[in-house]
């Protein structure tokens, strides 16, 4: 990468509690993914779901939808996968992290996009998680232009990625090899990708199911990181 450049982190501030409650995974059949349906977008809300190893999506116009994949796609952070064509690519770009989190987003939900859900309510939920220190972003530039992103949110060493976009060829890439690279030196254990897709799968995602994903989730929920603004 030519440069690594980052915003001041924010040190994790904790929102109100949750006024809602989330089931037990461990009660819930296997292979059932949608868990439950309702609730709100709240700072405490959210974080109280990925803690429960719950990630919301929308369900309709109205309605959210709290899911958990069985199986669950996760990349371990000493198996991502790097071409030789990325590695090239790597010299492209420039890299930032929590420079535009709200850019990223809108640019992840772009609604040109297939199967889209990130709606402005999301974007405006995840903003405020964002300046709360919860939810980060690696962002990709060419020039002046931002290129390419993911983010998603960092509870103690769980990383839970949400979505990424890139304008230019290898753009995403280049923000996981950065995001990777920062997980592992501030001791990440975990970084979640939901559900693995083909192109995830050439990075280096792997499906465990959700028992194992749970226990994953248990240690890195305790681990001793240090997010810091290196």
């Amino acid at each position: 990468m030519t440069a690594w450049h980052t915003a001041r982190v924010v040190a994790p501030a904790e929102p109100e509690p949750s006024a809602w409650g989330f089931p037990d995974l461990a009660r819930v059949p296997a292979g059932q993914e949608m868990i439950a349906v309702g609730a709100d977008l709240e700072p405490g809300t959210l974080l109280a779901a990925y803690r429960a190893g719950l990630f919301p999506m929308p369900v309709d116009r109205r309605r959210i939808g709290w899911w958990s994949p069985d199986p669950r796609g996760i990349i371990p952070l000493d198996g991502l996968h790097v071409s030789r064509s990325l590695r090239r690519s790597l010299a492209r770009f420039t890299v930032s992290r929590d420079r535009a989190f709200e850019q990223v987003m809108v640019a992840c939900g772009d609604p040109a996009r297939p199967h889209g859900w990130i709606t402005p309510a999301f974007v405006a939920a995840y903003t405020r998680l964002h300046r709360l220190g919860w939810a980060h972003s690696v962002e990709v530039w060419s020039a002046d232009r931002l290129v390419g992103g993911v983010y998603g949110v960092r509870i103690g060493g769980l990383f839970a990625g949400e979505s990424m976009f890139h304008a230019e060829t290898d753009a995403s890439k280049v923000a996981l090899v950065a995001l990777v690279g920062w997980l592992v030196d501030s001791g990440a254990k975990l970084f979640d990708v939901q559900w693995t897709t083909p192109h995830l799968r050439t990075l280096g995602a792997v499906d465990v199911s959700r028992g194992e994903y749970l226990d994953r989730l248990a240690a890195a929920l305790t681990a001793t990181t240090e997010v810091n603004d290196d």
